[in-house]
């Protein structure tokens, strides 16, 4: 098995134009299976993870999930009456603690303000509207923002992390622009990889959600930051 020490470009590297992203889908489908993403038992707790895992590890939100079950607040009216002090206390093993304590607090009032709480009435709202509010929350960016509306409200939005980020940008994926081809890299905006996606692929709940699913799977098994396994990846095809 060849590992490389960083990631080098050869000459005979071919660009992956996004034309192809199904193509891609559907290599990965086969070689991963299902992923049934994402971890959660309802929506609201889909939520709370995807704010809770900004800059750390799935393992590390599991446990502080565990600790809110455990306290029986995992829930909008539970998350609402604790203290910001004692909530941050429970998700401790997600880091940041203090500051995803707040965001999560800020995240519950917008929830009650909004939507009485009620998750039902959150999902009856169109998409597009959903996505201004949500943006409007402090402490909701674009990606945690993106996995509310795929994962907890079923709203077809392509959710763009770091992982697909380094995977399409080291296969150099290409879009097809009036004047001419652009390639897409690491420092463009979020909305300029996310309509990459959206604008080659049907806009279907399944696919979006098992596609960035698969996507993970990749990133976390074989494109790593360092030391890349190329050679047994499933998108060598594409170089």
């Amino acid at each position: 098995m060849k590992k490389f020490k960083d990631f080098r470009w050869h000459k005979s590297q071919r660009i992956l134009k996004a034309s192809r992203l199904g193509d891609v889908y559907k290599t990965l489908s086969n070689y991963f299976g299902p992923q049934d993403w994402w971890p959660g038992d309802s929506p609201f707790e889909v939520m709370v993870g995807a704010i809770l895992t900004q800059n750390t590890a799935w393992t590390n939100v599991e446990k502080a999930i565990k600790n809110l079950k455990q306290e029986r607040v995992l829930t909008p009216r539970g998350l609402d009456s604790i203290s910001v002090e004692r909530l941050a206390a429970l998700i401790q093993p997600a880091g940041y603690f203090n500051v995803k304590a707040k965001r999560l607090k800020y995240f519950i009032h917008f929830l009650f303000r909004e939507y009485g709480g009620n998750i039902r009435r959150m999902r009856k709202e169109t998409g597009l509207k959903l996505h201004q509010k949500l943006l409007a929350v402090n402490g909701i960016g674009p990606e945690t923002a993106d996995s509310i509306l795929l994962y907890a409200l079923e709203k077809p939005f392509f959710v763009i992390d770091a992982y697909t980020k380094r995977i399409f940008s080291r296969h150099r994926l290409t879009v097809q622009t009036q004047s001419s081809p652009k390639r897409l890299s690491l420092s463009q905006d979020y909305k300029v990889w996310q309509s990459a996606f959206e604008n080659s692929l049907p806009r279907r709940l399944g696919l979006f959600n098992d596609f960035h699913a698969q996507i993970v799977a990749v990133g976390k098994n074989f494109c790593k930051p360092h030391n890349p396994l190329c050679h047994d990846c499933p998108l060598q095809k594409y170089f």
